[in-house]
Formats: structure tokens, sequence, C-alpha cells
């Protein structure tokens, strides 16, 4: 007669914790239980299986109850366990920032494609957050130098710490302000200006999940009556601190591709266009300065930071 498996080994764990998460609604039950075992333990998620009669530590299992509790209640998994990972970095993140989503990795691939020939070129992510894009950026291209801009000083914090930990402190130059305003003094000198903004209209943000409208900072989502409060600013703004040439990229949201484009238009920018998420959505808008986008590589850079 086989042995009872023990309540405290690393597979019954994992049983009563996907089981306590789906009984509350979780949809991703099972690999909520496995990163927050895993991380109790100190392996990866694999290694659970590898052992799955592992016993965790009396200590270990009232930690991870507590963590399951945590999820159990919607809180997002990432702030859980303080990190998430994004374009092949590995980011702190708090409740002081916004979760990263797959979706800002596409905007981030657009504006490498822009910078990748640029040797060296400057560029400004507004409303940085915990630093990914400035960071992936900087990390991806050693010949380009980064001002990132948050008006949150709990995001700067958060932001300084991924920027130290990468190793990047040289080229990543962290400014406290709201959009352009810590860039009073830079005209006509960035090769890009990137922002991923708040774009989700007010009235829309109390019916989202609750990981969203309950633990995400509102600043970083509420985008005013109709989405673009904050947007329509960053395209009156990014023409006097653009090159010539230099390029405006943002993340939108549904449906508001065509106004945008409209108001670009109407500030000088050419080349317009919108790239479409994973979903299809019309989710990114970009253009350039002043000039055509085919001059993207015209004109005289400097560094800044």
């Amino acid at each position: 007669m086989s042995r009872a498996v023990s309540e405290t080994t690393a597979l019954a764990l994992l049983r009563e914790g996907r089981e306590a998460l789906a009984g509350r609604g979780i949809q991703t039950a099972r690999q909520d239980a496995e990163w927050l075992l895993a991380s109790v333990l100190g392996v990866d998620r694999f290694s659970l299986y590898v052992e799955p009669t592992r016993e965790a530590a009396p200590a270990g299992v009232v930690r991870y109850r507590a963590l399951v509790d945590r999820r159990a209640a919607h809180e997002p998994l990432q702030y859980i366990l303080g990190f998430e990972d994004f374009h092949g970095l590995r980011l702190a993140v708090t409740p002081d920032v916004l979760i990263l989503r797959p979706e800002t990795e596409v905007l981030v691939e657009w504006a490498i494609e822009i910078l990748k020939d640029l040797d060296p070129a400057v560029a400004a992510d507004l409303g940085t957050g915990c630093g990914a894009i400035a960071c992936v950026l900087a990390a991806s291209l050693p010949g380009v130098e980064v001002l990132a801009v948050d008006r949150s000083l709990g995001a700067l914090a958060v932001a300084s710490d991924n920027v130290r930990r990468l190793g990047l402190g040289e080229r990543v130059k962290l400014l406290a302000g709201d959009l352009f305003e810590p860039l009073g003094s830079i005209r006509s000198a960035l090769d890009l200006v990137v922002a991923n903004p708040p774009y989700i209209p007010s009235a829309v943000l109390p019916t989202l999940p609750t990981e969203v409208s309950a633990f995400e900072p509102r600043l970083a989502l509420d985008g005013g009556p109709d989405g673009m409060a904050v947007i329509r600013r960053i395209i009156a703004g990014a023409p006097a601190a653009l090159r010539p040439g230099g390029w405006l990229l943002m993340e939108i949201g549904e449906e508001q591709a065509g106004p945008l484009a409209s108001l670009m238009a109407a500030e000088g920018f050419s080349g317009i266009r919108a790239r479409r998420d994973l979903r299809g959505v019309e989710r990114y808008i970009g253009g350039a300065w002043g000039e055509p986008a085919g001059e993207l590589g015209v004109g005289t850079r400097r560094s800044v930071c």
C-alpha cells in the first residue's frame, strides 16, 4: 500500500494552492501557485516537478500559504513576487508602478528599430514607471542614452533600483517631473520620445479586473474623460524636444489611433502610422517630426546625459 503524500511536499502544496486560487476565480491558478511556491523554496518552477516529494520547512509552508491568500484576494502576482520579466530583463516592480504587459514589448521593439542605426542617439522615456522601456533601450543599444522621466517619486525609486542592478547608470538618467517639464533645457535634440502613457478613460477604470482597479496606480492608468488627456500633452510638447526627423512613439488605447493621427499631423508630424498588438488592435502610434520618416537618419546628434 502506497504511503500518503505529506501535506508539506511540493506536490501537495501546489495542489492546495491551485485549488485555493481556482476557487477564487484566478484564471492562472496553476501557474501562479507554481510561481509562489518556487519563490518560497528558492528554486525555478521546473524544479518543483523534478522533486515533487521535496518537503517544505514549516516556516516556508506558512509563508507560501500567506502568499496564496494574497493572490486569492486578486493582488497581482508581480507585486507579490516583486519582479516581472520584460524583453529579456528581470525588473523589480512594486505597487508604485504599472505592471508590465507583453504589449509594451512591441512598443520597445519599434523603438529599437528606429534607434538601432543611430550612434550616438538620445531618447526620452516619459512616464518611465519601473524604468522598463529605458532599461531595455540602453541594454539593447550601447550607443543610446535615455532620459527617463516620471512624476511619481515612488516609481523613480523603483526605476533607480533597476537601473543600478542592471549596471545602466551611465546611460539612463532619471528625472523627476511631469512629462517634458524636466527636459526644459533640451531643444531639438532628441532622436526619440517614447511613452506608455495612461490611456484608459476615467469612467472605464472601475470596470477593470480587480487586479488592475484595486491595486495598480491610478496615475499610470487614468487618461481622463476620453483616455487621451495625457497623450494630447505629449503630442503638443514633443516637437520642441525632438530634432528634425526624430520620432514620437506611444502605446495607445483602442479606437484612439485615428484621432491621434490627426492631432499628430496638425502638430507637424509626418510618416504617421499605427501598429497592431497581438490581438489585432491598433495599439501603437508613431511619426517623425518635421520631415519625412524616410529621412530618419539625417541630422547631427549630441549627447545630453
